[in-house]
């Protein structure tokens, strides 16, 4: 049966990068692909500008994300329900680019989208002959090599993201076996009534940062139907 990473993504505020182009950058309600991989990859010490170790590593995980509507410690059963709230910042950009790869010579207003009081429990898993292990996911995560955020550097994470590891038969079946409920996106084969979803969120690992599409399950959970 295979083995899952449980990480926990918890912190005032997150953003998961939709398509952007400089002065309006939206959060997807849930991380992205892109991001996750950004979070392991730091956590494991991988450069940025290492594109076939990015490349490695986003061919071997998979990944199954839960947005908890309750955050759980392991003090006490439950803390209050939480409630995500998306809400925009403004910043002024100088030298931004025009669509034509030039520099402004003017400020940019820019808006930035946050999601505030946002809980994710993520289920990671290891592809077969992906020559990456889960005890090597495990000691990164809990010893990171560099500091990891929750979709950008300005959105820190305020508790460790090892949660715990276990067996299930998928991400789904590893997640019913944390505690909390909420929604599941799932990748690869489709959940029990889920819905589909397409998202554009897999990075290309090229010297530009372009991204691809993938088909994304969202599932409500037993609690959540």
């Amino acid at each position: 049966m295979p083995r899952f990473l449980i990480i926990k993504l918890d912190g005032p505020m997150q953003a998961w990068g939709g398509h952007t182009y400089e002065d309006f950058r939206p959060s997807h309600l849930f991380p992205t692909r892109s991001g996750l991989l950004g979070l392991i990859g730091a956590c494991l010490g991988l450069d940025r500008r290492d594109t076939a170790g990015q490349s490695r590593l986003a061919n071997s995980l998979d990944f199954t994300v839960r947005t908890d509507r309750v955050a759980v410690c392991a003090a006490r059963d439950s803390m209050p329900q939480k409630q995500p709230l998306k809400l925009p910042d403004f910043h002024t950009v100088l030298k931004a680019r025009k669509v034509d790869g030039s520099e402004n010579k003017y400020p940019v207003v820019s808006r930035r989208e946050y999601l505030f009081d946002a809980v994710f429990t993520v289920a990671v898993g290891v592809r077969a002959e992906s020559g990456i292990t889960i005890e090597q996911l495990t000691n990164a995560v809990k010893c990171p090599m560099y500091t990891p955020s929750l979709g950008r550097r300005s959105c820190p994470v305020t508790r460790p993201l090892y949660e715990s590891t276990l067996d299930a038969v998928d991400g789904k079946d590893a997640l019913l076996g944390v505690a909390g409920c909420g929604l599941i996106y799932s990748e690869g084969v489709a959940l029990a009534n889920a819905r589909p979803l397409e998202i554009r969120d897999v990075p290309m690992h090229s010297r530009h940062r372009q991204f691809s599409t993938r088909r994304v399950h969202v599932h409500a959970d037993d609690e959540e139907a």
